[in-house]
């Protein structure tokens, strides 16, 4: 699910205390000949508040079982993502589908400026400090997984020196 991200490194969940957060519940309806079938989709973001984050979609015929569908997607989608302190190392900016967003680090104290799902996202991944900025779409399954998209392309100062083959001061001082 995370090929095209270079920096992107998979976490086993082993050994982790990982927090789930429910984004969204949709009910959903199938028309058959027999009539409407109803059942559940849960989008379920889990984290560790340190860092590792993953998100999952779990659909059934009754709620509880859809959540609990959807924790075990997110446990086998997780990923560590680089933070600075209680915030993010950079600006950067992501898209999925028709929803954009934009998240952009911010001093400390000034807590998590994001609505809906981009905040819990944000905060199963554990930053305290940082404003964000929803557009187009928001369909939860899509505003969740543009977040991904801009917190996979995060990359702290370490990461950058190593990929540019240079020394973490030649990265500030160039």
């Amino acid at each position: 699910m995370y090929r095209k991200y270079k920096s992107a490194e998979l976490v086993k969940p082993s050994g982790l205390d990982l927090k789930d957060r429910l984004v969204g519940v949709q009910r959903v309806t199938k028309v058959t000949k027999g009539g409407r079938a109803f059942g559940f989709s849960a989008i379920v973001v889990v984290g560790d508040e340190a860092g590792v984050v993953g998100q999952g979609l779990g659909k059934s015929k009754d709620v509880a079982s859809a959540i609990a569908k959807g924790i075990e997607d997110a446990k086998k989608n997780l990923v560590r993502i680089p933070l600075k302190g209680k915030t993010i190392p950079h600006e950067q900016k992501g898209k999925y589908a028709g929803a954009r967003v934009n998240i952009i680090p911010a001093a400390p104290g000034t807590g998590v400026i994001a609505g809906g799902a981009v905040r819990t996202v944000l905060e199963a991944v554990g930053v305290h400090d940082v404003l964000s900025k929803s557009q187009g779409s928001s369909n939860p399954h899509n505003v969740v997984k543009a977040t991904f998209d801009a917190l996979l392309q995060l990359r702290d100062a370490n990461a950058i020196a190593r990929d540019r083959g240079i020394s973490l001061e030649q990265v500030f001082n160039a």
